[in-house]
């Protein structure tokens, strides 16, 4: 029922930027912390940026700090990313992640979009 759909990625020059978008459908009462992850050929995917449902409190990976910014709008249920000076070795298929609790007392579940590829070139 849960679907995470990203969208905005694409091919773009070094330097340049982009915003990426993951909606969230489905029944969704209570959405907690959401995040973006990203995964290289031949690497692991690794945490890009995360934050929290209420608070606001961010975390970034070091390599991305001071160059992406991490948003989300509850109403809309959706998360965004503003890369900007994007470098080459951004270069990835960028993954929306949501933890989600169906009832109040429930545990949260973590949800998976289906990715988005951005490629930087030189």
């Amino acid at each position: 029922q849960v679907q995470l759909v990203e969208s905005g990625g694409g091919l773009v020059q070094a330097g340049a930027s982009l915003r990426l978008s993951c909606v969230v459908s489905g029944s969704t009462r209570y959405i907690d912390d959401m995040g973006w992850y990203r995964q290289a050929p031949g690497n692991q995917r690794e945490l890009v940026a995360r934050i929290s449902s209420v608070v606001g409190i961010t975390n970034y990976a070091d390599s991305v700090k001071g160059r992406f910014t991490i948003s989300r709008d509850n109403a809309k249920k959706a998360l965004y990313l503003q890369m900007n000076s994007l470098k080459p070795e951004d270069t990835a298929v960028y993954f929306c992640n949501a933890d989600i609790r169906a009832t109040y007392l429930s545990i949260s579940q973590a949800y998976w979009g289906q990715g988005t590829q951005v490629t930087v070139s030189s």
